[in-house]
C-alpha cells in the first residue's frame, strides 16, 4: 500500500510523544508507517513555558533517528503550532455565562478547548490532505471530561463528516506504566516536562456524560458551519460563526 501521512495532536507529554515515537518506527498495529508525520501542537492562548514541548520534540527526535538502521528511510516529521485561541473563546469563554445554565451549570471549559482543538486539528488534516489523525487520549485521564468516552465518539463521527479518519491507539489498552516502559524502551524521556501547563488544566468540573453529550450536540453543528464556510473560501461568514458576544444558538 502507498504511504500516506498522518497526523498527531503533541502536547509535549508522555502520550503523545509515545505516539510520535511508534509513528517513526512503525511498531502498532493501528499506525500504519507513514509517508510523513506532522506534528500539531495547538495553542489555546493559555499556556505558559512555551519552549517545553518544542524541546521536548527536538531532543525525541535526535534521540530516536539514532536509533532507525537506515535513518535515510526515517519519515520526515514536519512541526507546527496551530492557534485556535478564537476557537476556543467562541465555544465557550466568550459565552460561559449564557451556556452553564443550559448544561446543568456544569464546567465544560475543557470540553470547549478540546473540540476547538479538534476544529483546528481537522481543517490541518483537510488541505494538507492527511488522511490520519492520532490522538493520545489515555485510560489514566479518562475521568477528565474531555477524555471521555461521548467525547470521542462524537469527534471521531465529526472527523468522518470530512473523510479524516481520527484514531486514540492507546486508550483503554495503555495504561500509565506501560507508556513510561514503552518510552524508556525507545530511549526517550518518560516523566514530565514536556507540557505546557495550562490555566485551565486543574479546572475542577463534574460534567458527566450527559451535559458533554449535550454540549456537543449543540456545537458541533456550529464547528460544522464553520469548518464549510472556512474550507470554501468564505472567511468573514465562517469568523461570523464564532464573532464575540454571538447570539444563542
Amino acid at each position: 500500500m502507498e504511504k500516506q501521512d498522518l497526523a498527531i495532536f503533541y502536547s509535549g507529554g508522555r502520550n503523545s510523544l509515545l505516539l510520535y515515537a511508534l509513528a517513526l518506527a512503525g511498531h502498532h498495529p493501528e499506525i500504519f508507517r507513514p509517508h510523513s508525520i506532522h506534528l500539531l501542537h495547538m495553542l489555546n492562548g493559555m499556556g505558559r513555558f512555551h519552549s517545553f514541548p518544542l524541546a521536548r520534540y527536538q531532543l525525541a527526535c535526535g534521540l530516536l533517528e539514532r536509533q532507525i538502521p537506515r535513518p535515510d528511510e526515517a519519515p520526515p516529521t514536519r512541526w507546527l503550532e496551530l492557534d485556535m485561541g478564537r476557537l476556543f473563546q467562541g465555544l465557550w469563554l466568550d459565552r460561559c455565562e449564557e451556556l452553564m445554565p443550559r448544561f446543568n451549570g456544569k464546567n465544560l471549559v475543557c470540553v470547549a478547548c478540546k473540540l476547538g482543538m479538534h476544529v483546528k486539528g481537522l481543517l490541518y488534516c483537510i488541505t494538507h490532505h492527511v488522511p490520519l489523525l492520532l490522538v493520545g487520549y489515555g485510560a489514566r485521564s479518562s475521568c477528565c471530561s474531555q477524555h471521555s468516552d461521548v467525547f470521542m465518539e462524537r469527534v471521531a463521527a465529526l472527523s468522518t463528516l470530512f473523510g479524516i479518519t481520527t484514531k486514540f491507539p492507546l486508550y483503554g489498552a495503555t495504561d500509565e506504566h506501560t507508556v513510561c516502559h514503552l518510552l524508556e524502551e525507545f530511549g526517550l524521556p518518560s516523566t514530565g516536562g514536556g507540557e505546557r501547563h495550562c490555566l485551565f488544566s486543574q479546572t475542577l468540573s463534574s460534567a458527566g456524560a450527559k451535559e458533554i453529550d449535550d454540549y456537543l450536540e449543540a456545537m458541533i453543528p456550529l464547528a460544522v458551519a464553520y469548518m464549510e464556510h472556512s474550507l470554501a473560501g468564505r472567511v468573514q461568514v465562517a469568523a461570523a460563526c464564532f464573532s464575540p458576544g454571538m447570539r444563542p444558538c
